[in-house]
C-alpha cells in the first residue's frame, strides 16, 4: 500500500470522494460536463464490470431495446473507446455527420435509439484508437458535450471494463443516475463485483443491480437448465453488498447471431425483471 499512497499522494490517500465531509483543505472541483443546451436527459444508466469479456456491451444494448419498447426516447452513449462494439450490434454501417457548429448528430438505428460510438467516427472499423489515457477521457466528455442527443429518456453508458480512467471520468463528469454491474457465474465473480462496488460507493452513485451473464444453457427439447460454469454464486454476492440480482441471461445462439448480423432491435424479451427496477 505504500507504493500505491505514494504514487496518490498523501492527501488523496484518505480521500473518499465526497468533498460535502471532506476535512482537507483542498480546492472542491466541480468537474461536471455541460452538455448543449438542447440536450434534456432524463435518467442515465451506467452498465459496468470490474473485467472483460463478461458480455457488458450486450447487456447494454438489450437494455435500450427493451427500453424502447416501452415507447421511451432511448440512447446509448459507448464509452468504450479503444473497443467500441455497439454500431455493430445494431447493424450500423454508417458514419457520424457534423453540423454547421461543428457539433456531432448521433446515428440513429433502424427501430429509433441514437449512438454515438467512436467506431461512428473512424475511417475504417478496424482502425485501433491508440490514444492514452487523457485523451481517451477528452473523447468520453465530448460524446457528452458535443452531440446533439435533444431529448432522450433513458441514455445507456456502455463502459469500458475495469474501474480506469474512463470510469471515473464518466461518474466524475456526466450525470449518472445509477449503474448496472454485469458479472459471470465463475469464482472471480466475488472480486469483480467486489471492486465495481467499491468504485460506486466511493463516487456517491447507486447500484441498481446485478446482471449474470451466461449464466445457464437450456436444453431445446426437455428445458433443463445446464450451468456448464458450475453452480451459480450471483445470490450469496449479491447479499454480500446488498444489492439486487436483476436477471440472468442464458448462453443462446439467439443472442450471438442476432447481435452478428447487427439485427440486436429484433431480439426476444431478456432482462424484464431488470426493466421493472431501472423504468421503476
Amino acid at each position: 500500500m505504500p507504493l500505491i499512497d505514494e504514487l496518490k499522494g498523501d492527501k488523496m490517500s484518505d480521500c473518499t470522494h465526497d468533498c460535502e465531509t471532506c476535512g482537507q483543505t483542498c480546492e472542491k472541483k466541480d468537474f461536471m460536463a455541460k452538455p448543449l443546451k438542447t440536450t434534456k436527459i432524463g435518467k442515465m444508466i451506467a452498465v459496468m464490470s470490474g473485467k472483460g469479456g463478461v458480455g457488458k456491451s450486450m447487456v447494454t444494448d438489450l437494455l435500450a431495446v427493451n427500453t424502447l419498447r416501452t415507447g421511451r426516447k432511448v440512447a446509448v452513449l459507448d464509452a468504450d473507446i479503444t473497443g467500441p462494439s455497439v454500431p455493430k450490434a445494431f447493424g450500423i454501417t454508417e458514419k457520424a455527420t457534423g453540423t454547421e457548429d461543428e457539433k456531432i448528430n448521433p446515428v440513429i438505428t433502424k427501430q429509433g435509439i441514437k449512438i454515438m460510438s467512436m467506431n461512428l467516427l473512424l475511417p475504417e472499423d478496424s482502425d485501433p484508437v491508440v490514444w492514452r489515457g487523457p485523451v481517451i477521457s477528452g473523447a468520453v466528455k465530448q460524446f457528452y458535450t458535443d452531440v446533439v442527443w435533444n431529448d432522450v429518456d433513458y441514455m445507456y453508458v456502455d463502459m469500458p471494463p475495469g474501474t480506469g480512467d474512463v470510469p471515473l471520468t464518466v461518474f466524475q463528469s456526466l450525470p449518472v443516475d445509477g449503474i448496472v454491474i454485469v458479472t459471470t457465474p465463475q469464482d472471480l465473480v466475488s472480486m469483480i463485483v467486489a471492486k465495481a462496488v467499491k468504485m460506486a460507493e466511493m463516487m456517491n452513485i447507486k447500484i441498481l443491480g446485478i446482471i449474470e451473464n451466461m449464466s445457464y444453457v437450456e436444453c431445446p427439447d426437455c428445458k433443463t437448465k445446464i450451468y456448464p460454469f458450475g453452480k451459480s454464486k450471483l445470490e450469496e454476492v449479491a447479499a454480500e453488498y446488498s444489492i439486487p440480482v436483476l436477471g440472468r441471461l442464458p448462453m443462446t445462439p439467439e443472442l450471438s447471431e442476432l447481435t452478428d448480423k447487427g439485427e440486436i432491435e429484433n431480439v426476444g424479451n431478456y432482462l424484464q425483471d431488470a426493466m421493472t427496477v431501472i423504468l421503476g
